[in-house]
């Protein structure tokens, strides 16, 4: 394979990551209104794409894995390539994530409305902020701001511990509300660890374009 071939092979693997990410970016926009509304044909549109972001993950790494093993690419581009694996990885997990949030939605439908809710949606709000900005910067193949992405984690993580604070306090002053707020624990958790995997995928467009590791939001 000549060296334009391989360019135009790793150009088509770059079209298929940004339509698996702008799918989960989606999702995760449409569990946000089904945590506003119960939109039950919303959600059921959510758990089907799923599937396709899962049928993505695996076209694009089969893909990946051809290039690598043909073609034995060659600093940049195999540093490329292998944070593809990253990237894809996170997309799928951030995929998962979506879906408990979906899920989750329907099983608070009839609680009381918690402040927490809207912490949770801030949260998923600010890891839809960081996906866009760390694709960004991995199309652009900007280290800097792939750190600016990840350093939004910090508003994520913030949220996680005031709702944390806020569940156990109210587990103790309102036993009857005891599972709900668990629910929400567990999905604060959740949107946590979606910031998380974004940061790891700005960690790889860090090797990706610098050739070293470096430890983002530790």
């Amino acid at each position: 394979m000549t060296r334009g071939l391989l360019l135009d092979e790793m150009n088509k693997l770059r079209r298929e990551l940004t339509i698996m990410a702008a799918r989960v970016d989606d999702d995760l926009g449409k569990a946000l209104v089904i945590l506003n509304t119960g939109d039950e044909e919303l959600a059921a549109e959510v758990k089907e794409s799923g599937k396709i972001v899962d049928a993505l993950q695996l076209k694009i790494e089969d893909m990946t894995l051809v290039l690598i093993a043909t073609q034995r690419p060659v600093a940049g581009d195999l540093r490329e390539l292998l944070t593809v694996f990253k990237i894809t990885s996170g997309l799928e997990r951030i995929g998962d994530y979506g879906i408990h949030l979906v899920k989750a939605a329907k099983k608070l439908s009839n609680r009381p409305a918690f402040r927490s809710i809207e912490r949770i949606a801030q949260m998923a709000e600010t890891g839809r902020e960081m996906l866009k900005a760390a694709f960004s910067a991995y199309l652009a193949r900007d280290a800097e701001a792939a750190r600016a992405a990840a350093a939004l984690d910090d508003k994520i993580d913030g949220e996680h511990k005031a709702l944390t604070e806020e569940m156990l306090k109210m587990m103790k002053k309102e036993p009857s509300l005891v599972k709900a707020a668990a629910r929400l624990l567990k999905l604060s958790g959740y949107m946590e660890r979606m910031g998380d995997h974004i940061t790891n995928i700005c960690e790889g467009i860090i090797f990706m374009t610098e050739g070293r590791h470096e430890e983002l939001n530790h």
